[in-house]
């Protein structure tokens, strides 16, 4: 059985939906089902099942995605208000960061201080390919967005870079070179088959190591240290103000020291990205009065058999296989 302390990090999907349709995480020409706006829970839901629900069994690190969690109406609103909860410890969001230019500011004015940010390409035609864009490209909107976060402050500011053999991997040195004259933290991330199996079988992935042996075969590799709750292997070039992480989800199963649940944005609680093995739907029982004490009690049960969950899927082989695709989970 799990430790109930150890699973104190939720992360709550706010939309479905995005303005970017990247290759790794929907499959070229789908039609995907969003949920419709009632479907999806409120802010006040959002903030009386984190009160009410979540802070009590234990979560204190919170982090919001999508799809877009900036297309959201109101985000800011609802950062200001989970940030100045008593009992939360961190609160960092992730995003393409097409709208952050104009919302860096406010998002931290709000009380955000860290945020992710997807770049997989410093090549605007390249980016413009894995984010399924076709016209103007939006590869300058976007580094606006990263300029402005760091501008205002974030820090950590992470970068998270898929990595796609034949279309992005020629760029990892320079991607890695973000990280000499600025504290930028750049993650390169296997490619996993999540609702893109076909692009998965085309161009396969490749693994953190023969990464990390590109980068130290031109500048070293130290250890680092870099603040956040994810599964990443933090790395340094030496003399570097950032640094390098590394998340290995298919080269290197993590799931013993997973600490996190999901939240999607129609309101069903998850508790692993790739098995759905005992999810909860907290949005239908809140909706009918079910009491609070109750769903408390379900969402304990459900921390006790995360690790159980964990090992039956990573044994069974299932990892790797999902129908979602990663913007409908809240990846």
């Amino acid at each position: 059985m799990g430790n109930m302390n150890d699973i104190n990090y939720l992360r709550i999907s706010l939309i479905d939906r995005c303005n970017f349709r990247c290759q790794y995480c929907m499959p070229e020409g789908s039609d995907l089902e969003y949920a419709l706006q009632q479907n999806l829970l409120t802010h006040a839901e959002l903030l009386r099942l984190i009160q009410e629900v979540f802070i009590p069994v234990g979560f204190s690190r919170f982090r919001l995605t999508g799809g877009e969690p900036l297309l959201r109406p109101g985000v800011v609103d609802l950062v200001r208000a989970i940030a100045a909860l008593p009992e939360t410890q961190d609160l960092a969001l992730t995003t393409n960061a097409f709208l952050l230019a104009d919302m860096a500011q406010d998002l931290y004015d709000a009380g955000l201080r860290r945020i992710n940010i997807s770049l997989d390409s410093l090549q605007p035609e390249v980016f413009d390919q894995i984010i399924g864009h076709r016209g103007k490209s939006r590869w300058q909107q976007v580094w606006q967005g990263i300029q402005a976060a760091h501008r205002v402050g974030f820090n950590p500011l992470k970068l998270n870079v898929v990595v796609i053999p034949g279309v992005n991997d020629g760029e990892v040195l320079d991607l890695a070179a973000l990280s000499l004259e600025r504290e930028w933290h750049i993650r390169f991330i296997e490619f996993m088959p999540i609702g893109n199996d076909d692009l998965f079988q085309h161009r396969g992935w490749i693994d953190s190591e023969t990464l990390r042996a590109q980068i130290r075969d031109r500048w070293g590799l130290t250890a680092g240290q870099v603040r956040g709750n994810g599964p990443a292997d933090v790395f340094q070039i030496p003399g570097a103000l950032g640094t390098l992480g590394f998340i290995s989800q298919m080269s290197e199963c993590f799931c013993d020291r997973c600490n996190r649940m999901r939240l999607s944005a129609d309101g069903w609680l998850r508790p692993c990205l790739l098995n759905e093995t005992g999810q909860i739907d907290l949005k239908a029982q809140l909706r009918s009065g079910v009491p609070l004490y109750e769903l408390r009690q379900q969402v304990r049960e459900l921390i006790q058999l995360k690790p159980e969950i964990n090992y039956k899927d990573r044994d069974s082989g299932t990892a790797g296989r999902y129908a979602r695709t990663m913007s409908q989970i809240g990846g």
